[in-house]
């Protein structure tokens, strides 16, 4: 006879449960391939998310203004012009700088060689070898220089001045943002983990980037300013820099710094160097450091490790763009992958601070 269950008796199948570590892989291996298909889409992806995080942020405006009598159509045209024109200011007055700075430079050949011949010089005295001199001297181009950091101006250049698909996205989403409050109900009423994840993401956004705008602009101003005081070439453009390159965490202000500060070197010496070097340091760790961070609280919620390691990664996978939106990049992924799932606590106190702001009810 058979020896299997009795009729009308429940057979429960067995379950197959994968380890852990196979688990582990295959999640490791989906996020590589999604980082690919990011990366090979950067050109697609970078400018629709800056449209988004610029509506987003300027949504409330839009609201007050509606709230105010406003028709829609209009508070929508208002804003998507003054949109334009900020960011065709910007794209003219970089386009202008990297010009005047391009035929600037050459003029510092002579500078640069001597400059160069005094380091070589003084690595001899300690006992570098002069075949090693000799190598490293006749590696340097003046025109190297150039181009470095000619490009480096124009990938933010291009990343601003990009207008066509940038400026048409913004004006479709900024159409489509009146429903944003009705889509998330909707979403609320099947899914509330969701709404709830996709309302703080724009709220830590908008609060990121707000606070870290008027931040950098108080940045640009102050460094263009005193680097006026001190004589050193395109305030304005060094200042412009500051002020992009403030968006960018952690590390930003290092990369607005290395600019003006090998132009101030071939310009007025070592002294002017370290003078434009202390301007930037000390501005940059009193806002950076102890005032803008007091403004913006818990809003970001990612520790300093993980937010470094998140520009690596973005700056890598989209650039420019990727480098100055790597927190609303990472706010947006920790969202939909972390926030929406209950059981995901113990890895937002990990990715976290060491104190957790608790997320507001509603963030409109």
């Amino acid at each position: 006879m058979s020896s299997g269950p009795a009729v009308g008796q429940d057979s429960v199948p067995p379950v197959s449960v994968l380890p852990r570590g196979l688990i582990i892989l295959q999640g490791l291996s989906a996020a590589v391939i999604t980082a690919a298909g990011i990366y090979l889409m950067a050109w697609l992806i970078a400018p629709v998310f800056l449209s988004l995080v610029i509506v987003v942020c300027v949504s409330p405006v839009q609201g007050w203004l509606r709230r105010h009598g406003v028709r829609h159509w209009l508070a929508t045209a208002a804003l998507v012009l003054s949109i334009y024109g900020l960011l065709v200011v910007l794209g003219v007055v970089l386009v202008i700088g990297i010009g005047q700075l391009t035929s600037l430079l050459p003029q510092y050949a002579e500078a640069a060689h001597d400059l160069v011949d005094s380091i070589t010089g003084t690595l001899a005295r300690f006992g570098v070898a002069p075949e090693e001199l000799q190598t490293m001297a006749g590696a340097f181009d003046p025109a190297q220089l150039t181009d470095l950091l000619g490009s480096m101006l124009a990938e933010l250049g291009n990343a601003v001045s990009n207008t066509v698909l940038v400026l048409c996205l913004l004006l479709f989403i900024s159409l489509e943002s009146r429903y944003a409050g009705a889509r998330i109900a909707r979403i609320a009423a099947e899914r509330p983990q969701i709404a709830v994840a996709l309302r703080e993401f724009a709220w830590s956004t908008r609060r990121y980037m707000v606070v870290t705008t008027v931040f950098g602009v108080l940045t640009g101003i102050i460094d263009g300013t005193l680097l006026a005081l001190l004589g050193v070439p395109l305030p304005v453009l060094w200042g412009l820099l500051a002020f992009i390159t403030n968006y960018i965490p952690n590390v930003g202000f290092i990369f607005g710094l290395v600019p003006p500060a090998l132009l101030a070197l071939l310009d007025g010496g070592w002294g002017l160097m370290l003078a434009v070097t202390a301007v930037y340091i000390v501005i940059n760790f009193v806002i950076e450091s102890l005032v803008q961070p007091r403004f913006l609280g818990g809003a970001v919620g990612l520790s300093s490790t993980v937010t470094f390691v998140t520009l690596l990664f973005w700056a890598w996978v989209l650039g420019p763009v990727g480098a100055i939106l790597a927190i609303p990049l990472t706010l947006l992924g920790k969202a939909l992958l972390v926030d929406v799932d209950p059981r995901a606590g113990w890895l937002r106190a990990l990715i976290g601070p060491r104190t957790i702001r608790p997320a507001p009810a509603e963030t409109g």
